[in-house]
Parts: C-alpha cells; structure tokens; sequence
C-alpha cells in the first residue's frame, strides 16, 4: 500500500507542476496579447486598392499607348531577325526580347508608383494613419482610402 501511495505522490506531483507551467504559460500569452491588443488598437491601419488606383492614374493612358508601342517594336524585331534562326536560338532571342519589354514597362511604370506611393503617403498622413496596406491581403478591418488617393492624383 505504501508502493501506492508514492505513486499517487508522483502523479499529484507532476499534475501540480503540468498545472503551474499552463498557469505560467497563460499569464505570458495573456500579458503579450493584451500588448498586441494595445498596439493594434492604437495603430490607424489604411487599407487600398491598389490596382485601382493605378487603373486610374491620369497618366495611365499614356503609359500603357507607350507600352504598346514598345511591344509592337519588339515583335516586329523579334519577327525579322527571328527568320533565320534555329530554334534554340529563337527561343533565347525571344527571352531577351521578353527581358527588354519587362525593363521597359518597368521604366514606365516607375513614375507611376512613385507618384502613387507619394499620393497615398500624403492622404495616410491627413488622415493619421500610420499603415497602409493593399486590401488584397486584408481580411478585416482598416481605413479605406482608395478614393481619397484617387482624387489626389487628380488634383496633383
């Protein structure tokens, strides 16, 4: 009966401690919530659609006329020097006239995002936001400002 008791001992025993770390552990996760709690709730997160407001820059047009150029001048270089070629090498020939049309619609683009990211920098800041994210990635929740930033490239 004695084998028993310490037994019972060692099992009491190793419930206490099992219960006293989940104590601990709950405290921690509890105290670290609440400051994830705090920060997030004192944090103004904007939320925007990115795409859109690309979509709808004023200078959009232009760019995308250029892109079209750009790609029509590439497959009509493409076509004349492809004509003799093997096809492997059309085949590198197409991926250096891919690479090309993806430095160029990346040089045209650029003023596009940068004036973007200044317009939605500027509305965040009138606004008191401290994040802005794409709603891509948002579930829930954050301050829409897609439309605000539209009207400031229109007024830029």
């Amino acid at each position: 009966m004695l084998k028993l008791e310490k037994r019972h001992v060692k099992i009491i025993s190793i419930a206490i401690a099992l219960v006293f770390i989940g104590s601990v552990v709950a405290i921690a996760l509890t105290q670290t919530g609440s400051g994830v709690a705090a920060a997030a709730s004192s944090a103004n997160v904007g939320v925007v659609n990115y795409r859109q407001i690309v979509s709808q820059h004023p200078d959009i047009q232009k760019v995308n006329t250029q892109l079209e150029a750009a790609y029509k001048d590439i497959a009509k270089d493409f076509e004349e020097k492809a004509a003799g070629m093997s096809d492997e090498e059309k085949n590198d020939y197409f991926q250096q006239c891919q690479q090309r049309f993806v430095q160029k619609q990346a040089e045209l683009m650029e003023p596009i995002t940068k004036s973007v990211d200044a317009a939605i920098k500027k509305v965040a800041d009138s606004k008191g936001l401290s994040i802005v994210i794409d709603n891509s990635v948002v579930i829930y929740g954050g301050t829409d400002i897609t439309q605000n930033v539209i009207s400031q490239l229109k007024k830029s």
